[in-house]
């Protein structure tokens, strides 16, 4: 199929659509409400369930509802709109039911701002709401791999059956690129053997997630964390840029890892042997591929939007080996590619320390 022109926003909601996507409950909110102004039109045209809730509280109940009968659900927000959507998370979490909610990140905290950033990356793979459990989570980079993402989260929600969210800052929403749809899927209310269907000849199906024993709450703990190691056997995904005679390397996801990468190219072509791990699940992240650089790098440098998050998985991966450097611009400001070309320069000059919280020096650095 040709290339359009689409709109990361619009791009998301459309894949969304053609992969089968069955209902969407969501509410407005900036800067991921072209989301749901597009599936407003989209949805009911086809025939599809849409709803604009009274709030997030009730659009992420009523995709909660909709999962339990089967259906391919999806809603959307935008950062203080996921916070509020916790509860409802973990009720479905602990259901195990699949659904799908992406996050079209803003500054923060609080009400913050419309700008793009990456501060709900905490939020995302080691918050969200009360209780343990995991979820998978894709960080798209372009319009291109936000489309080819949608697909993939509900596959995933469905196969593991556990939430899976797409995050990525406002950038992506909002910038336009070319790229190609896939085609169009048939919605089917599939007939999972735990769906509640209203189906007359079998058992009944109760799905819910209160466990007033104890015991039978740790049991589905370790249900979930068992299925967890399925997920982190077989879904880790990432992209590599440079890597290899690369002595210097770049960890970002999203928006700092596409900028990031401007910053490696010209870094090479003035002879700096720098290359780019960019992580696409960042839950489950990709610990092994890090742990393997660690035995060629020299150093790591992480980018990122937002006060340094993902940081931590980086240090965990490295466990103290060779010198780990944060780079990060936060409250909504995008880093341009100067910026991280000037730290890779930094790293290259060395000598470096290993440092406990490398954040110190660099906030030393952007407030002297």
């Amino acid at each position: 199929m040709p290339k359009e022109l689409w709109k990361g926003n619009e791009a998301i909601a459309e894949a969304a659509v053609r992969a089968g996507l069955g209902a969407y409950f969501g509410y407005p909110i900036t800067p991921q409400t072209e989301i749901l102004e597009y599936l407003s039109r989209r949805m009911p045209e086809l025939g599809r369930a849409f709803v604009q809730a009274e709030s997030e509280l009730g659009a992420i109940n009523m995709v909660y509802g909709a999962a339990c009968a089967g259906v391919r659900v999806m809603s959307t927000s935008s950062s203080p709109g996921v916070s509020l959507m916790m509860e409802g998370l973990s009720y479905i979490a602990g259901t195990e039911i699949p659904a799908v909610l992406v996050n079209v990140m803003r500054g923060g905290p609080g009400l913050g701002n419309i700008a793009p950033a990456q501060g709900d990356y905490y939020q995302a793979v080691r918050g969200g709401g009360h209780g343990d459990y995991p979820r998978i989570v894709l960080a798209p980079a372009s319009v291109q791999e936000a489309i080819d993402l949608m697909g993939l989260s509900f596959d995933l929600a469905e196969k593991y059956r556990m939430i899976t969210m797409v995050i990525l800052d406002g950038s992506v929403g909002q910038m336009m690129e070319p790229a190609e749809m896939p085609a169009m899927q048939e919605v089917r209310r599939k007939d999972f053997e735990w769906a509640t269907n209203g189906a007359m000849n079998r058992e009944r199906r109760i799905l819910s997630s209160i466990y007033l024993n104890p015991h039978d709450e740790e049991q589905t703990n370790f249900r979930l964390y068992k299925r967890w190691k399925d997920v982190q056997a077989n879904e880790v995904r990432y992209k590599e840029y440079f890597l290899d005679d690369a002595k210097y390397i770049v960890v970002g996801f999203g928006t700092a890892g596409r900028v990031a990468l401007s910053a490696v190219r010209e870094a090479r072509a003035q002879g700096v042997k720098v290359g780019l791990l960019r992580p696409i699940t960042v839950s489950p992240f990709p610990y092994e591929a890090l742990n393997r650089l660690t035995g060629q790098a020299e150093a790591f440098l992480v980018a990122e939007m937002n006060m340094g998050q993902m940081l931590d998985d980086v240090q965990l991966a490295v466990r103290g080996r060779v010198p780990v450097e944060f780079y990060g611009r936060a409250g909504g400001v995008v880093p341009f590619h100067n910026e991280i070309l000037e730290e890779i320069h930094r790293l290259a000059s060395g000598p470096l320390a290993v440092s406990a919280d490398p954040r110190e020096s660099w906030l030393m650095r952007m407030t002297a």
